[in-house]
């Protein structure tokens, strides 16, 4: 049995283009923030409020390298991943951060720009989930490029 869950989805804008960068192994490294929010009305006041969140995100490997490449500042985003926490030592004072370490992302927008769709494997593979609806099922792309889009076209709305 499992001992806990940790997971974590988010759906927000990118604050500024990711920082890529590689390890010495050669690994790469996406680190980039994203700003989820929320807004209420306030009760007793009638005032509309909003609160802004952000998320530090890291992701590796060919995750990595494609957030490096594609993501650009104000784009929104879905990045799926897990809470991690780290600590250095700065100064002789111990130091924490906790970021999310990505495994899946997409690039939320129109499907004709960006509406891609990317996934870390096991050992930092890539997997690219976009669908074929011009290619013919001839070119062996499997049952969704079989099927025509829906009508008005595909419905990026809901990422998952």
């Amino acid at each position: 049995m499992a001992r806990g869950l940790n997971k974590v989805m988010l759906i927000g804008n990118l604050g500024k283009d990711p920082e890529l960068r590689f390890t010495q192994a050669g690994l790469a490294v996406a680190s980039f923030s994203i700003a989820t929010g929320e807004e209420w009305t306030d009760k007793a006041s009638n005032e509309k409020k909003e609160k802004t969140e952000w998320h530090r995100i890291v992701a590796f490997g060919k995750l990595g390298e494609i957030c490096g490449k594609y993501l650009t500042k104000g784009k929104q985003i879905y990045v799926e991943g897990k809470l991690q926490t780290r600590s250095w030592e700065q100064d002789g004072v111990t130091k924490y951060t906790t970021e999310i370490v990505a495994s899946d992302m997409h690039m939320l927008g129109t499907k004709g720009a960006d509406g891609a769709s990317y996934s870390q494997e096991a050992g930092y593979e890539n997997r690219q989930q976009q669908a074929a609806p011009s290619q013919s099922p001839s070119q062996g792309q499997g049952p969704a490029a079989m099927q025509p889009p829906p009508p008005g076209g595909f419905d990026d709305d809901i990422p998952f």
